[in-house]
């Protein structure tokens, strides 16, 4: 498999299991309605575990524009390939919001709140002022690259073993999982755009029963928020950190 093709799969994995975690919470007549916040986290915590698992090996598992941009931003990553990577992390985006939607089909008209279902796909803000909104995705997204670069560090494991690369995507879920309960409660933490910006797609096309707006005033948000977020956790990190 191409590192392209394992970044638009990868990423859609990510998004059916976390948006469908979200589904599965906020949709009306699921078997987990109203079963909270602690399971959305959970849930996305352990979408990112098995989505990186899935294609660590492949392409780095980058499956969030914020995390590529801010690797090539220090020289980690070649600034050649962030377009591609990009394009097929939000394409697999689209693709796993449209799975979701299909998993949860009859439950949409069963919904009648429109925000919920946008909820669903995308990420909405709990109380709405751009520039606290903007502040919050940008600390997400900076706790997210900082975590990844100190706690994935090379020094935190025995020289020579596999142990980074076996246990490596296990950590990478607590890192979401700590970051959603802890920061997620003002935003919802997108934390990666092409987690929002897929997603927000495909509710924008797809007939979902009684949808309403997409929300595109707010959507440049967790796009440009933990994007740089990312590139100033990347750059610290590599001139004060390590």
């Amino acid at each position: 498999m191409s590192p392209i093709l394992a970044e638009l799969l990868g990423t859609a994995i990510l998004i059916v299991l976390g948006d469908g975690v979200v589904a599965n919470v906020v949709l009306q007549r699921t078997k987990g309605q109203n079963s909270g916040w602690i399971v959305i986290a959970a849930g996305w915590g352990l979408a990112v575990t098995i989505a990186v698992y899935c294609v660590n090996s492949i392409s780095g598992a980058h499956l969030n524009p914020a995390v590529t941009i801010a690797l090539a931003t220090t020289g980690a990553f070649d600034w050649a390939k962030v377009p591609a990577y990009i394009v097929a992390q939000i394409a697999g985006g689209f693709l796993g919001g449209t799975i979701v939607w299909l998993a949860y089909l009859p439950h949409w008209k069963a919904t009648p709140d429109p925000v919920s279902k946008l909820a669903v796909f995308s990420t909405t803000p709990a109380i709405r002022q751009p520039a606290a909104n903007f502040l919050s995705e940008f600390i997400g997204g900076f706790a997210l690259v900082l975590f990844l670069l100190a706690v994935l560090s090379p020094t935190n494991f025995v020289p020579g073993s596999d142990l980074a690369k076996g246990f490596g995507p296990e950590l990478v879920g607590v890192i979401v999982t700590a970051i959603g309960l802890s920061l997620g409660g003002p935003t919802g933490y997108a934390i990666n755009p092409a987690r929002d910006l897929g997603p927000r797609i495909a509710h924008a096309v797809l007939p979902v029963a009684g949808k309403g707006s997409s929300d595109w005033g707010y959507a440049w948000i967790p796009i440009v928020g933990p994007t740089v977020g990312a590139v100033v956790a990347a750059v610290f990190y590599n001139s004060v950190w390590k």
